[in-house]
């Protein structure tokens, strides 16, 4: 058999980091020990029946067992600006203004591709979600880190960045609230983010995956409700938290229409847009009764508050998230990340996600997902204590 070598750009793209944590964590499982993987970022959830019976009925048109319109149906797109009126009183054109998404990851990694050129500077949060990286190593991008430090609420500080790393700066990830830190951004943040991209010309993207999880009554904010966000970026949303629809990927960019005309574009020449099925059952999902997910959102609190009052019983201190389904806290004293991951998983199996993996940043913290119920993550804790790291 003839040996064909990867493209240059297949061959750039970052080693999956988390691939061994699932290699270490299998092999605890096979040794037949009850491992409680805190770990994961899948929900774990079930989709709302509603949204479920939506998809069953729309099966069944013939219609939707053709070709979709390339750039999607427009009931799905009106669908997203009526729901992003109604929850961030944010009016969006549908028509010139919304991109449907295979999955918000999908515009993620693209963007590069779409608006930048070979050798382009991209800022990067630090820590921050890998799948960024692998969008900037498939455009060729050259990647500078932006740190998000607890002194600073785990928010880029500008006044520390130089003029000159901003003026060649062409592209700006952000993402609150936050994966790994579960940090919230305030409207003075996203106010100043807007003077800085203005300024030195930087299109922003707000990665807004996380906009239903807000706690202690404090709803995220959206980028695009500070004014001028629309001039100089887009947001992307995904269905996969705020209804369990992982599975379903469905998402989509709104905002700046140059840059929504170059992800339509783009997409025109990869995709014939998602089955029309799940685009009528997405529409019912942002239009139709939420209670769905004020009860979800009421879980995962519920939840963070089990595991942070247990972790501070046995002092582990941490400071409670903000948003997201995650929690970000320091390892004990002695341990990086990464042993303090393989120490906790072979001595009290339990999996927690070193926050290397996340950046430079996140080296000394470890992430949770609040993906379990109460008792099991007090569980978690209750074996972690008898440890006596925090003693």
């Amino acid at each position: 058999m003839v040996y064909f070598e990867k493209s240059d750009a297949l061959k750039r793209l970052p080693k999956q980091f988390f691939a061994d944590l699932v290699v270490k964590t299998n092999a605890a499982i096979a040794k037949g020990y009850d491992v409680i993987n805190l770990g994961q970022g899948n929900p774990d959830q079930p989709t709302p029946p509603h949204i479920v019976k939506s998809l069953q009925e729309a099966a069944a048109n013939p219609l939707y067992h053709k070709y979709s319109p390339f750039r999607g149906y427009d009931f799905l797109k009106e669908a997203i600006a009526t729901f992003y009126k109604r929850e961030y009183d944010v009016s969006i054109d549908p028509k010139t203004e919304v991109a449907i998404l295979f999955g918000s990851k999908t515009g993620l990694v693209e963007i590069g591709e779409c608006m930048l050129n070979s050798g382009d500077t991209v800022l990067m949060p630090d820590p921050g979600y890998p799948d960024y990286l692998s969008g900037f190593a498939l455009a060729n991008l050259n990647m500078e880190t932006m740190p998000l430090r607890a002194e600073n609420a785990f928010l880029p500080d500008y006044a520390s960045m130089p003029d000159p790393l901003l003026d060649k700066a062409k592209l700006m990830f952000l993402n609150y609230p936050n994966n790994p830190t579960s940090a919230t951004a305030p409207a003075d943040f996203f106010e100043e983010t807007v003077k800085v991209a203005e300024k030195h010309n930087i299109c922003v993207l707000h990665d807004f995956a996380y906009g239903a999880l807000g706690f202690d009554g404090k709803k995220p904010r959206s980028f695009l409700q500070t004014p001028g966000a629309k001039e100089v970026g887009i947001e992307t949303y995904t269905l996969s938290k705020t209804y369990n629809m992982a599975g379903w990927r469905v998402g989509f960019a709104l905002g700046n229409k140059s840059i929504i005309e170059a992800i339509e574009l783009f997409q025109d020449h990869y995709f014939v847009s998602l089955f029309g099925a799940i685009q009528e059952a997405s529409a019912k999902a942002l239009l139709g009764p939420q209670d769905c997910v004020r009860e979800l959102v009421q879980r995962y609190e519920t939840r963070r508050n089990a595991f942070f009052d247990a972790a501070k019983k046995i002092g582990w201190d941490a400071v409670p998230s903000q948003g997201s389904f995650f929690g970000w806290l320091p390892v004990a004293k002695g341990f990086t990340s990464e042993s303090f991951f393989e120490y906790v998983l072979d001595k009290a199996h339990v999996v927690l996600a070193p926050g290397v993996g996340f950046g430079k940043g996140g080296e000394n913290y470890v992430r949770i997902g609040l993906l379990s119920e109460p008792e099991r993550l007090t569980e978690a804790i209750d074996r972690i204590g008898k440890l006596h790291l925090f003693d």
